[in-house]
């Protein structure tokens, strides 16, 4: 056993390692030949390509480059591909056109005209009617570019490409489908709402009449709904948070919704992107569901008299649950394994990997997660107490000098409405076996705790959060915080992306002294920019976080980094992708510029061809390689000579 001090730990989960063999693993479909799987890879450039696994397990690839099954529908996609006898359909990335696969493979042909306004003109949400055509969600661009001009419909294409409109005039729609009636349902919303605030579900029948089923803001509070399904009788299924998290009911004609299911916590998750299932139903009509506590995820069958049976895998995250017999396909992970497509048997309670992730470590290597919930501030919320997943310092290897407290790593999601994993994630790895203790703090605004407490970020982005981030450290640092979690306050860190870099900003900047360093990722720096220039999914988000725009320009002012830098003295390292369209690039560089101009020790990497989020496997090498290269120079540490890392500049 070595002695070396936090942070200098040898490690062989390198930068190389983190990208090597990575995939993004997306939506999944079982169908009469087999599984079919999307894979976003960082070894093509991000590239998304669908793989289909036959019944004798040999697995496929289709799609050869450059062709890209990514949607950019509310810029975050999801919903680009469909299956239906063997022909598949997709959106390509690089002009958003709509594309069939034939049988057998072969050259994609263009379902849908090219644009006047380059991938102006983009399909998400793909499903297929017993009909043959293309159900989806269109969305439409304008020559002006105004967020406020673009339009979402639900529409039909048929193989000769004709476009049918079928929903129109709602700000936002989503989940088209068809039930065994011919009935169509979907969801909507209207600005200023996000889906997660307020989306009806909406019901037409054969005869053309449309039915509100549930959600929107007509009751005594507003009320969203999440994943729609029609079951094999002709109900439908979905989740609403009426009664404080989102629960499953089922819905039948001429009648009010039924409850299912409440566990407490949140079932569903927010709708980013498009196609997420968290739950299916199997034949026989009991349905399978990723039941959430306490931070991780739970396999469980719900029967006809009600009854609920946890299913034992070794997994804690479950996404993309598809119905196969008696089992679920589904993209599973856990504290020890990275995400997988796995087919469980629900009965047998056997677990068969489809596509297994590389182990390319002993498991003791990896740092398992703490869930801890501790005090938070008061700000009138009602929600005084927040959670994160504790990674404690892992090495098989090494040990640190006696007495030593290991630094802290502050994660902050992005979103803000989203939430931790315990899913192993080798990005998580590379820091904890090298001596450092990661927080991947759950803020208020974070969903899986039910709709309160994604509500006390309403109003307070910028307050609470930051709140939260600082009393975790606090927390980890006290005598209350459990032994092995215990951390050093003078060396934490905080670091996170899109949203989650604003609250790294905010942190540096409002909150001194509390971290030694920092790192955002394409974060927010300028929030009145962001709320006057950015896509249209997101271009009202802020009404609800901070204030109504413009009328409360002075909010925005009051709590954007960009204009407190007078308040700002911590190293803080930039990372940005160029071609960035929901937080662009100008909003990284005011910040650079005002560190420079003030003379605050910074460092800055623009990444070109990257959009919101780092898909190229040596920017992502880049970026990860350079935060720890910025650490080590502002702790002091020397970096393991064997990963010939090139320090980064800081100036």
């Amino acid at each position: 056993m070595q002695t070396h001090p936090f942070g200098s730990w040898p490690t062989p989960i390198t930068s190389e390692l983190v990208v090597q063999g990575a995939a993004r693993l997306g939506e999944v479909a079982v169908v009469d030949d087999g599984v079919w799987w999307a894979e976003g890879r960082a070894s093509e450039g991000g590239r998304t390509v669908l793989v289909h696994r036959a019944a004798d397990g040999t697995t496929t690839d289709l799609l050869p480059a450059p062709w890209n099954a990514r949607t950019r529908v509310h810029e975050y996609g999801g919903g680009s591909w469909a299956v239906d006898g063997g022909t598949v359909f997709f959106t390509d990335f690089g002009d958003q056109r709509l594309y069939r696969v034939l049988p057998g493979g072969g050259e994609p042909e263009a379902l849908t005209a090219a644009p006047e306004i380059p991938a102006g003109v983009r399909f998400a949400d793909l499903t297929v009617t017993p009909g043959g055509l293309v159900l989806a969600v269109r969305e439409t661009h304008t020559a002006s570019g105004d967020a406020a001009e673009v339009v979402h419909e639900v529409v039909t294409v048929a193989l000769d490409g004709t476009v049918d409109v079928l929903v129109t005039g709602p700000d936002f729609v989503s989940d088209p489908r068809l039930g065994p009636d011919g009935s169509l349902c979907w969801l909507q919303w209207q600005h200023p709402d996000m889906p997660w605030d307020a989306a009806e579900l909406v019901v037409r029948a054969p005869d053309g009449r449309d039915t509100v089923v549930a959600g929107g803001r007509s009751g005594a509070r507003p009320e969203s709904v999440v994943q729609p399904v029609w079951s094999a009788d002709g109900s439908l299924l979905f989740t609403a948070d009426r009664t404080g998290v989102w629960a499953l009911y089922r819905w039948r004609p001429g009648t009010g919704p039924e409850l299912l299911l409440d566990t407490g916590s949140d079932l569903t998750g927010p709708q980013w992107v498009f196609g997420a299932s968290r739950f299916t139903e199997l034949p026989d009509g009991r349905l399978v569901l990723a039941v959430g506590r306490d931070g991780a995820d739970r396999l469980a069958v719900l029967t006809a008299d009600g009854r609920l049976r946890e299913v034992d895998t070794p997994y804690a995250s479950f996404g993309q649950l598809r119905a196969d017999g008696t089992a679920v396909v589904c993209v599973a992970g856990g504290p020890t394994t990275k995400p997988v497509v796995a087919r469980v048997d629900v009965d047998a309670g056997t677990v068969e990997e489809l596509r297994p992730a590389p182990q390319e470590l002993d498991p003791a290597w990896f740092s398992r997660p703490v869930h801890v919930t501790f005090p938070t501030t008061d700000d009138g919320s009602g929600v005084t107490e927040a959670h994160a997943l504790v990674y404690p310092p892992t090495n098989p290897d090494v040990t640190a000098p006696p007495g030593e407290l290991p630094p802290l790593v502050v994660v902050v999601h992005g979103g803000p409405t989203s939430a931790a994993s315990p899913v192993l994630t080798l990005g998580t790895q590379y820091w904890t076996s090298r001596g450092f203790a990661v927080a991947d703090v759950d803020y208020r605004g974070s969903t899986g705790y039910g709709r309160a407490y994604r509500d006390a970020l309403q109003g307070r982005w910028g307050i609470a959060d930051l709140d939260d981030v600082v009393a975790c450290v606090r927390y980890l640092s006290s005598p209350d915080a459990p032994g092995a979690l215990r951390v050093d306050p003078a060396r934490a860190v905080v670091r996170g992306g899109s949203a989650g870099g604003y609250t790294t900003l905010a942190a540096l900047t409002f909150r001194p002294g509390v971290f030694a360093a920092g790192a955002s990722h394409y974060g927010v720096a300028d929030l009145a920019a962001l709320a006057a220039d950015t896509h249209s999914f997101e271009s009202r988000y802020l009404d609800g976080l901070i204030a109504p725009w413009p009328a409360g320009e002075a909010v925005y002012t009051e709590r954007s980094p960009i204009h407190a830098v007078d308040r700002l003295s911590t190293p803080l390292a930039v990372f940005q992708g160029a071609e960035d369209r929901i937080v662009p690039p100008e909003q990284a560089e005011t910040m650079v510029a005002a560190l420079r101009d003030k003379g605050v020790p910074h460092a800055y990497l623009l990444f070109p061809g990257e959009q919101h989020g780092f898909r190229q496997a040596a920017n992502i090498r880049a970026a990860l390689d350079g935060e720890l290269s910025f650490y080590a120079q502002v702790f002091g540490f020397e970096l393991p000579a064997a990963e010939g890392i090139t320090p980064i500049t800081v100036r």
